[in-house]
């Protein structure tokens, strides 16, 4: 057995015994809104972030993988001003004493992660930490956590089914053990009914005071505004910042869970929230760096990590949306990882894709072969063929495009892997 073995540890040994020796900084964090969901958890932290810095908040913020730099998972807060990654000395020295009190005991990188962001959060004042879980739920190491000011879980979906499970209620099951006795829970939108049901039913089983989206709050578009309707009553707000439709429910999600936590939300505060928030390599357009460069004048570039069949749908239906309104030739620029259902995240583009081309995820061991990704893509109905690299795409499309079409709209994505390299080479990593 290695010190580091990769993967999960299902259970909260390691991480309980690690941080004993470390003093419990889990118990001196700031209140705390505690994040699961197979899809959405980042976009509804990035909501409540927002949210909270509106409102003049200091908001640590917890999420994972990164991108581009280890230190994106830790966002320290700051009074006044939006948080900022945390800085060299500080996560060095987090990581210095984590090793020590460890001595050598077999760990993960994921304990050690988590367990740095405990000790550096606990260590730097903030009115509220946000911490989102890095899989499932029950055992994840961030599930220390005694008892959050609130619990969002946002939707669930197949995805990490060697250690989740292959049914969606047993998904739900484990996400739904971030759940604590008497701690309020938002329910983010479910289109599976049957995971809706495990979560409301674990919530009411555990006493908790309980918000589901569809029942106690929803929102919608109406006149190109966002309309958001709770049992307090209803809110006007612009659309978020953030493209695609399910990001309402999404910032529906956030602003019930802010409420939950405490914290009053003002219509002002939650205007100007939509307006900034920043999710990176979630349906992000990429407009400066050297990529977007290589494409014909006027193209569109466009990068997502999402990675199973449910983030791909919205992904498509999002992209529907911007062919409805300007249409052009959709490309899909995709590289993905063996554990991924591949066949599945490509059968959500079916029909609306012009081309894939695929490419190696080459900042990961469990990437693809290019031929055989093309070959998943082609057995869900699109035509495909293996390229080298992103940038070798690019090339193809802007030195051969045909001038007397509209310029292209071009997604890059399969794998926040893929994303985070993308980000990194064209000069634009997360701020």
């Amino acid at each position: 057995m290695t010190l580091h073995p990769k993967g999960y540890d299902l259970s909260l040994d390691r991480i309980t015994r690690l941080l004993e020796k470390l003093g419990n900084p889990q118990h001196r964090m700031p209140p705390i809104i505690h994040v699961a969901g197979t899809n959405g958890k980042g976009s509804c932290a990035a909501y409540c972030r927002a949210l909270l810095e509106a409102d003049g908040k200091s908001v640590h913020v917890h999420t994972s993988p990164h991108l581009v730099r280890w230190h994106e998972r830790f966002r320290l807060g700051r009074r006044g001003g939006p948080g900022r990654f945390v800085e060299d000395a500080v996560l060095a020295d987090a990581l210095r004493r984590i090793s020590a009190a460890n001595d050598g005991q077999t760990i993960t990188v994921f304990e050690i992660l988590t367990a740095a962001m405990f000790l550096i959060f606990s260590e730097h004042p903030a009115d509220v930490a946000i911490v989102e879980v890095g899989l499932g739920g029950r055992f994840d190491a961030t599930n220390v956590i005694a008892k959050p000011a609130a619990t969002v879980i946002m939707p669930i979906g197949l995805d990490h089914e060697a250690y989740l499970g292959d049914r969606i209620e047993l998904i739900a099951m484990e996400k739904a053990g971030i759940i604590k006795p008497g701690v309020p829970v938002v329910i983010g939108f479910q289109d599976n009914e049957v995971a809706r049901e495990v979560l409301v039913e674990t919530a009411a089983r555990n006493g908790c005071p309980t918000a589901v989206y569809g029942q106690d709050f929803l929102a919608y578009e109406e006149h190109g505004r966002m309309v958001f309707q709770s049992e307090s009553g209803l809110m006007d707000l612009p659309m978020p910042r953030l493209p695609g439709r399910h990001q309402l429910a999404n910032a529906a999600a956030a602003l019930v869970t802010v409420a939950a936590a405490g914290f009053t939300m003002r219509q002002e505060t939650a205007e100007a929230a939509l307006q900034s928030v920043e999710w990176p390599a979630r349906m992000q357009r990429l407009t400066e760096g050297r990529f977007p460069e290589l494409l014909p004048p006027g193209s569109e570039l466009w990068v997502d990590g999402g990675h199973n069949p449910h983030a791909a749908m919205m992904i498509a239906e999002t992209l529907a949306g911007m062919q409805d309104r300007t249409e052009r030739p959709l490309f899909l620029i995709a590289g993905m990882l063996n554990t991924k259902d591949t066949t599945g995240y490509f059968r959500a583009f079916e029909g609306m894709i012009r081309h894939v081309f695929t490419v190696p995820v080459t900042d990961s061991e469990a990437g693809v072969d290019p031929q055989a990704l093309a070959r998943s893509a082609t057995n869900a109905g699109l035509s495909a063929q293996p390229m080298k690299n992103v940038e070798e795409v690019l090339r193809l499309l802007g030195e051969g495009w045909n001038r007397l079409e509209p310029p292209p709209r071009v997604l890059i994505g399969g794998s926040l892997y893929l994303a985070g390299a993308v980000l990194r080479d064209n000069g634009t990593p997360p701020q």
